[in-house]
């Protein structure tokens, strides 16, 4: 028998390759991430700003690169590759070779402050798409993980003067390459994308004309952290723009590259926001706002000034003062026209990177048309053709970074899956750290760091000035000043600064404590020092950010915080959590193709499963549906997997059941469900699967009142009938996009493209016509649109301000922009494309699980772009179409990808509650009632008339205590005296006031 190594290998360290080594590490799995470059972070550690969000890309990242980077489960291996491959699923043997590039990882701590200056060559920086220039010996970027210096050894000269200056002797240019063997029972492929080199088409200009630059190369330009700290300079002269135009489509959409880049839109959006003073234009195609809150941040860019163009420019020319030229034909009035602007940037498409190739050769998985790796089928979206070998985020094809999140999650499920019974025995034993003994009597010793975050805080506060009045403040025994507080040399400077000045309480000024604070509080935890004495003083959203114009008063707001911030903290105390035990049962709510993929992930790991269900039968819209879009019967895997759910011994399928009550908390919920036979569960986790439907769309086009108007779904059983006609009308975008739901379906046009080429592919005389505002066949999809044109489907691009009409005759009236004139269609079927919407009864369960709702009408995820699949209340997951419409492939990925989440929480024993809750002081408490009314986490009631707060169920909201009259509530960390001390300035408390210490 073969043993199972529970371990696996991730390779590629980009967004989805971080998500899922750390989701398999999570579930006391080994893993050797591998990551070709010398940093993990891929694209997106080089991106400014994230859409919708408009998230600082790195500060969101940053956090999970060093959580990474410190997992003890954990191995990173930089600058590496594979070499050869044996073995089979469950236990394979992996070599590898480690490029050392001269530098000892071990001894190097990235400071590049002494080699660096004495290195004579400069180069232009790949990290920073070649505008800007570094040594031969660098940093990536300074949150680089590991942080380490590396040697471009194909422009190194071999002077060695980096070598004579390192003080710690970490560079040896004798060094050679090390091979080494690893066991694994499983390998995800995250391998990543590369912007695609423009350079190719005469036509843009790209290396010709200075002032035409790449997408990625903007996103340097704008970001605080890149080589202009955020100035937009022209590259010939360095001037600000007044001007910058988009174009859509460089790379992708075309013969050579025939599929859509997925984030191209939304990114030029993004950055044409993100261009102040300026005038924007964006040049597009198809507008493809296809993603959740997409629609909405497009139609926010329009409403304040950016103005798009819909034609794709022929040719870029210049001017005699280095302006670029755009010649292009604006399809909406016919006419070819001249642009003149200052600066252009061609919003290129991404591509597969070369080292596919490699991969497909070295590990035997298949690429695609286009070299991307292959999934196994669309009902297999993570596995490729090799049994223990999977595949995540754009690996598979150019995608947003929820989608890159979620399938890194999925691929950590099928990764594990196979290795269950040797969960644990791969790890490292951990060493468990003794909290440090802080005298709460005495005065404190406050470490205070104050980040630049590169020039976002710099630009505008005077850090050193602000650690000189740090210094100043009673109880601070250090202060210093940190060029990226959340990196991981800083974290480790904290770390040894607490050792060093014996500190008992650090305050960091930087940002958000929402994507920070954990980062921090584990920094502390690592010395022993308790989570909840750390305090972190929001200098940047609070006040560089919001005061650019003012920097003295900005200076004198900053110092009120971190004076604050050091009051608060004078008074902090060590919290300590709450262990309690997990329920290990779970409850998914929903048995459509999302809510079953979830359900089966989780028994399959020996894990008890209720699936509730409302219909009385499984299936979801799924059982609405004919044809899959790769053209896959449905009646081929539905029955298949409905089947195997019901004989599933770990799944207990209820339906006919809806759910009446929800109580408890994450790893002790109790659920109250009714149908056939009432029922109270107790489970640990609960995962929200119900689904979306199709609008019935009465008022629009007839709809109702003539039966040869109909739905999209209701023409796929007439297909399945096997209806004919003679003239097919679609009209895309009934009931959405639109000022009652601002949003993108997703899945419409594809839909409408399937059922088109489904009606031509029976008969191919039948005239089938699609209007559309923007067809939305974004990624691979692209491919069925081309085919459908190829068959002679007809696509009418019609203007919401001048929409489709349908009279008594059947006869459609369409303004078709491209044309500028009105058409008559005479139909024999006109199929609506109706807004897809949230299933019934979705507010409810909004109620019950404490899901807030987006404008959209979907759940709200935690965070839209690194959380998509986690509810905003501990414990609840999202999946599928209650998430927000998708494709049954992504249905599939979420599915699996929340059984990962779900079960990072039911493989253990017991869970930490969070320290920051509420606590009554029962010899105030008069019993008055008030607080329990108001809690909405009902961890309040009475007990023996005084009031008593549940401390596993309490989330520290703070409520109970503002509404207490007497104040015999107070919230740890919180407390009215530490509040005071905030607003007073007191920096010791009421002791040292009465010492005349203010």
């Amino acid at each position: 028998m073969v043993r199972v190594i529970g371990s696996v290998l991730v390779i590629g360290g980009g967004i989805s390759g971080i998500q899922a080594a750390l989701e398999v590490a999570d579930q006391n799995f080994r893993v050797y991430l591998l990551e070709q470059s010398g940093s993990i972070g891929g694209l997106m550690s080089r991106l400014d700003k994230t859409f919708p969000t408009n998230d600082c890309s790195l500060c969101i990242e940053s956090p999970k690169m060093v959580e990474l980077g410190r997992h003890p489960n954990i191995r990173v291996i930089p600058e590496g590759e594979i070499r050869s491959i044996s073995g089979k699923a469950g236990n394979f043997t992996v070599k590898i070779v480690r490029r050392n590039l001269y530098v000892d990882s071990d001894l190097c701590v990235g400071c590049i402050d002494l080699c660096a200056p004495v290195c004579p060559i400069e180069l232009p920086s790949r990290e920073e798409f070649m505008i800007g220039g570094r040594k031969a010996i660098y940093v990536p970027f300074p949150q680089a993980v590991p942080l380490v210096a590396r040697i471009d050894t194909d422009h190194c000269i071999g002077c060695r003067l980096c070598m004579a200056a390192c003080e710690r002797g970490a560079i040896d240019y004798f060094r050679g390459d090390i091979e080494e063997e690893l066991k694994v029972g499983s390998i995800i492929i995250a391998s990543g994308i590369e912007p695609f080199d423009p350079s190719s088409l005469p036509e843009y200009g790209y290396g010709r004309i200075e002032n035409v630059i790449t997408a990625p190369q903007y996103e340097r330009l704008i970001s605080a952290a890149g080589p202009t700290e955020g100035r937009i300079m022209r590259p010939s002269d360095g001037r600000h723009p007044e001007r910058v135009a988009w174009i859509q489509c460089v790379g992708s959409r075309n013969a050579e590259f025939p599929s859509c880049s997925a984030v191209c839109c939304m990114y030029a959006t993004k950055e044409a926001m993100a261009t102040l003073h300026s005038k924007r234009y964006i040049f597009y195609i198809d507008l493809r706002s296809y993603g959740k809150a997409f629609e909405i941040f497009y139609r926010t860019a329009k409403r304040i000034g950016v103005e798009y163009i819909r034609s794709k420019p022929g040719v870029i020319l210049e001017d005699h003062e280095k302006n670029p030229v755009i010649r292009y034909e604006d399809t909406e009035t016919g006419e070819v026209q001249d642009l003149t602007v200052d600066l252009v940037v061609l919003s290129v498409g991404l591509r597969p990177p070369a080292s596919n190739n490699k991969l497909s050769a070295i590990l035997g998985v298949k690429l695609d048309e286009l070299g991307f790796l292959a999934p196994k089928s669309l009902l297999n979206p993570l596995e490729t053709c090799i049994d223990g070998i999977y595949i995540c985020g754009c690996a598979t094809g150019a995608k947003d970074i929820p989608d890159s999140v979620t399938q890194g999650v999925a691929a950590a499920t099928r990764a594990i899956l196979p290795l269950i019974q040797s969960r644990g025995k791969e790890i490292p034993e951990r060493v468990k750290i003794k909290e440090r003994v802080v005298d709460q009597s005495g005065i404190p010793r406050i470490g205070v760091f104050i980040c630049d975050c590169g020039v976002n805080i710099a630009s505008v506060l005077d850090v050193p000035a602000l650690v000189e009045y740090a210094k100043t403040l009673p109880g601070v025994v250090y202060a210093n000043e940190a060029t990226f507080a959340c990196s991981s040399d800083t974290q480790s400077q904290i770390k040894d600064t607490i050792i060093i000045q014996n500190l008992d309480r650090v305050v960091v000024a930087a940002c958000t404590p929402r994507t920070h604070e954990p980062l921090f509080q584990r920094t502390c935890e690592e010395v022993g020092l308790n989570p909840y004495l750390f305090e972190l003083a929001n200098i940047r959203e609070h006040c560089s950010w919001v005061h650019i114009h003012d920097k003295e008063l900005a200076l004198e707001k900053a110092k009120d915080i971190i004076r604050m911030a050091v009051a608060k903290s004078s008074l902090s105390r060590p919290i300590h959590r709450v262990k309690i035990p997990v329920t290990k049962r779970a409850l998914v709510l929903g048995a459509g193709i999302s809510g079953m993929r979830a359900a089966l992930d989780i028994a399959n790991q020996g894990i008890e499963v209720y699936l509730v269900e409302r219909a009385n039968e499984p299936g979801g819209i799924l059982r609405q549906i004919t044809h899959l879009h790769d053209g896959t019967p449905v009646a081929d895997f539905l029955p298949p997997l409905i089947d195997e759910v019901r004989s599933h011994p770990d799944i207990h399928l209820m339906t006919g059941c809806t759910i009446d009550d929800v109580s408890g908390y994450v790893g002790e919920f109790s659920v109250k469900i009714s149908g056939e036979r009432n029922t109270e569960l107790q489970v640990g986790v609960c995962v929200v699967a119900t689904g979306m439907q199709e609008l019935e769309p009465h008022g629009y086009y007839r709809y109702g009142e003539d039966p040869a108007v109909v739905t999209q779904t209701e023409l796929e059983t007439l297909i399945k009938m096997g209806e004919k006609w003679e003239r097919v009308v679609m009209i895309q975008c009934v009931g959405s996009r639109d000022d009652e739901r601002p949003y993108c379906s997703r899945i419409c046009c594809i839909n409408a493209v399937k059922n088109a080429i489904a009606i031509k592919s029976r008969n191919p005389q039948t005239e089938v016509y699609i209007l559309y505002r923007d067809i939305m066949t974004y990624a691979r999809w692209e491919r069925l649109y081309s085919r459908a044109m190829e068959m002679g489907v007809l696509f009418i691009r019609y203007s919401p301000e001048t929409p489709p009409s349908v009279d008594e005759k059947l006869r459609v009236r369409v303004y078709d922009t491209l044309l500028d004139a009105e058409l008559v269609i005479d139909a024999d079927q006109v199929v609506l494309s109706g807004a897809m919407i949230p299933s019934e009864g979705a507010e409810k369960i909004a109620h019950l699980f404490k899901l807030p709702i987006y404008e959209d009408g979907y759940f709200l995820e935690a965070h839209l772009k690194l959380r998509p699949l986690d509810g905003a209340f501990g414990g609840v997951f999202l999946c599928g179409g209650a998430h927000y419409p998708k494709l049954i492939d992504e249905a599939i990925t979420q599915g699996t990808g929340v059984a990962a989440r779900a079960c990072s929480i039911l493989v253990h024993d017991e869970i930490e509650t969070e320290g920051i809750i509420s606590r009554v002081d029962e010899d105030i408490c008069i019993g008055c009632g008030l607080c329990l009314d108001l809690c909405a986490f009902g961890a309040l009631e009475l007990r023996s008339r005084k009031a008593y707060i549940n401390p596993v169920v309490c989330k520290g909201c703070g409520l109970c205590a503002a509404a207490c009259n007497i104040g015999a509530i107070e919230e740890l960390n919180f407390t009215s005296r530490q509040i005071e001390a905030m607003i007073r300035g007191f920096m010791y408390g009421k002791e040292t006031e009465e010492k005349g210490k203010v």
